[in-house]
């Protein structure tokens, strides 16, 4: 129910917060009597795809606690050896990354795991499951907060929220353009005429088409940003600490995974199988193999 409410309102903000920004802009209508305005369709366009880009990443911290149902710490009141432990070691690794001390949380799985967010570095938050505080030892725990703390430090938040954006934007454009042509063209409405049912039905039709295809452009950038962030576990921890937890996090990967869909893409992990297929074109993070592969081969102590 929780999800089901948080979906509905982010998307009740989008149109909203879109609908007062096209009124100030003053753009009207992209249909007109000689077709498509494009001018206006991509305005149109552009501020749909991120304006539900942008209130998800501002949403993000907010949405994540409430879907994994992390509980911070309280960083003057840590309730045991390990939250202190957890404290000290993210307050030592965010100021050697030049970020400020993120909020510190922790969620129930029996899985290894973690995650960060926030909408930008000096306002984040970083969260470990409580599987992985009995499974990890603190060596390999350090690598994952590191891990974590550069993502924050990269920015890799921000940069894939515009990735997405620009990326919803193209396929809202295209999708709209597409449906016009074949409205037109195949199914013979004529100019000056409203569009019926049919451009409705076809342009999302592609809209689910495009979406897909283009989410691998986005699934690309954030695979990427994976290996950016095992590097930054390296440089903060150690590259055979980051190798260790990689492969602790491998020998999991049967175990049942807890992680909400909507949260895959932030964690360490995915929980997916490993090796290559098409589906790996769609996944958020590449196989633990690949990962190892490129820290063994990266120069770093």
């Amino acid at each position: 129910m929780m999800r089901i409410g948080l979906f509905l309102l982010t998307n009740l903000a989008v149109l909203v917060v879109a609908g007062l920004i096209l009124s100030v802009l003053g753009v009207g209508s992209y249909h007109g009597a000689r077709g498509l305005n494009l001018g206006n369709l991509l305005v149109m366009c552009f501020v749909f795809g991120m304006v539900g880009s942008l209130i998800s990443l501002f949403m993000s911290k907010w949405m994540a606690k409430n879907t994994t149902g992390t509980e911070l710490i309280n960083p003057n009141a840590p309730r045991n050896q390990a939250e202190a432990w957890l404290l000290q070691t993210v307050a030592e690794l965010s100021q050697r990354a030049g970020i400020k001390m993120p909020e510190v949380g922790i969620f129930p799985s029996y899985q290894s795991n973690a995650f960060a967010t926030g909408w930008n570095k000096n306002d984040a938050l970083v969260a470990v499951s409580s599987g992985i505080l009995e499974n990890m030892s603190q060596d390999e725990l350090r690598a994952v907060i590191g891990h974590e703390i550069g993502h924050v430090a990269n920015g890799d938040m921000v940069t894939l929220s515009l990735v997405q954006g620009v990326v919803n934007t193209f396929v809202m454009f295209f999708a709209r353009v597409v449906g016009d042509f074949i409205d037109r063209n195949l199914l013979g409405r004529e100019d000056g005429d409203p569009p019926g049912i049919a451009y409705f039905v076809i342009t999302m039709v592609l809209d689910i088409v495009f979406g897909v295809l283009a989410s691998a452009v986005v699934m690309w950038f954030s695979r990427y940003r994976e290996y950016r962030a095992d590097e930054a576990g390296a440089q903060l921890a150690g590259k055979q600490a980051m190798i260790n937890a990689l492969l602790r996090l491998k020998a999991e990967s049967g175990m049942p995974d807890q992680m909400p869909k909507e949260m895959k893409a932030l964690a360490i992990t995915e929980g997916k199988s490993e090796g290559f297929s098409l589906a790996a074109l769609f996944q958020t993070h590449p196989s633990i193999d690949e990962r190892v592969e490129a820290l063994q081969r990266y120069n770093c102590p």
